[in-house]
């Protein structure tokens, strides 16, 4: 039996972290997930998805996602039950991810955030610190040029040496002989 869910939509809060009474971390939210076609007035409609998120994973992803982050979620569809202050038995069906991937930059993620008016910040703490923690003098070594991490290669040059030319040459003889495919 197959029970896989892959989703990619945006959270619609940020992601409410809690820890269990053993200290395991568990964080829940919700994911909006746009429909592949438009209804009668042209609009393109959405589901609401909602989601839980476990242990180490679950820190990581509140730690760096905010309302609004577009991500990709994979995990399993479980639904349970229990009974409310009134008595009724409630059912929620929701996604126990097991995987996700962020996919926007960092970069994209503050613009997105300043456009919309939050002043919080979007990345805290984590194992990858503030810039002044890294040995790259507080510039992020993955922005592209135009994103201001090196003012100095604004455009690529020839200038640096082919790592992979063989001393000095131009090109590398290869023969059918040495791939391994």
């Amino acid at each position: 039996m197959i029970n896989r869910v892959v989703l990619i939509g945006r959270l619609t809060r940020d992601v409410e972290l809690r820890f269990t009474q053993s200290g395991t971390a568990v964080g829940t939210f919700s994911l909006a997930v746009n429909r592949q076609f438009t209804n009668q007035a042209g609009e393109r409609e959405a589901d609401f998805i909602n989601a839980v998120i476990w242990r180490k994973a679950a820190e990581n992803f509140a730690n760096f996602t905010g309302k609004g982050a577009l991500v990709a979620i994979e995990g399993r569809l479980q639904t349970r039950n229990y009974e409310n202050n009134q008595g009724q038995r409630v059912y929620v069906t929701e996604v126990v991810v097991d995987n996700f991937s962020l996919l926007e930059s960092r970069a994209e993620s503050d613009k997105r955030r300043a456009q919309n008016g939050s002043s919080e910040p979007s990345h805290q703490g984590g194992q990858f610190g503030a810039p002044s923690d890294n040995t790259f003098g507080g510039v992020d070594p993955f922005a592209t040029a135009s994103q201001g991490a090196n003012p100095q290669a604004t455009t690529p040059t020839n200038d640096a040496p082919n790592p992979f030319a063989a001393s000095g040459k131009t090109e590398i003889d290869i023969s059918d002989d040495d791939l391994p495919f």
